[in-house]
């Protein structure tokens, strides 16, 4: 073996242990760069027909939660948001649905049977969702009234996170509430990427045709 031979495995190292490190880290541990940063734009279709533009929401504060019928942890907050719905409406609470990799069909299904009567949108071709940076479903953003995302959710919301940031967000109407240091990425304990085609555990069941 010449000396040149036995440099190649010496020189394989660093990229083997670069793929190393890159297979076990976790996708969902990489900062998103959102909070602090304006709301991406969208004009979506809802479930009733209609056209919905998140900047005719501007000035409000907007809950943009995004979920799909075939996600089982979405079931699981829904009664959460449901209360929040009520209990923050009146108080100038937006809450916007994104359906995600589903079809209008299914979507309005679930909801008759879930209840819920804030508007949802069709995100077909997934635009809005990578426009977001989207891991799976469900995640959540929280907007200022100055169409500033302040806080993402990744996994399912729990109370304790829509108490924090809900009457916090509704109190700002001046200068900003949130200091750059806050803004922030939450995640659930145990939440689980979750895909229509690769059911995981305590994400999804597999979408319907």
């Amino acid at each position: 073996m010449t000396w040149k031979r036995a440099l190649i495995p010496l020189a394989a190292m660093p990229v083997i242990a670069l793929l190393g490190f890159g297979l076990t880290r976790d996708a969902r541990l990489v900062p998103s760069p959102l909070p602090g940063k304006s709301a991406p734009a969208f004009a979506l279709s809802t479930l009733a027909g209609d056209s919905l533009r998140l900047s005719d929401l501007r000035g409000q504060v907007v809950l943009l939660n995004f979920w799909a019928s075939w996600c089982l942890a979405c079931i699981g907050e829904h009664p959460l948001l449901v209360a929040a719905d009520r209990r923050w409406r009146d108080q100038g609470l937006r809450m916007v649905g994104v359906v995600y990799q589903d079809t209008r069909g299914n979507a309005a299904q679930w909801v008759r049977e879930r209840g819920g009567d804030w508007p949802n949108v069709l995100d077909e071709g997934s635009r809005t969702a990578i426009e977001y940076g989207l891991f799976g479903v469900p995640e959540t953003f929280f907007i200022d009234r100055r169409g500033r995302i302040v806080y993402k959710q990744i996994g399912p919301v729990s109370e304790q996170v829509l108490d924090t940031w809900i009457p916090r967000l509704l109190a700002d109407s001046g200068p900003a509430v949130v200091s750059p240091a806050e803004l922030q990425v939450g995640r659930s304990p145990g939440y689980l990427r979750t895909s229509p085609d690769f059911p995981a555990t305590q994400g999804t069941t597999p979408r319907k045709p």
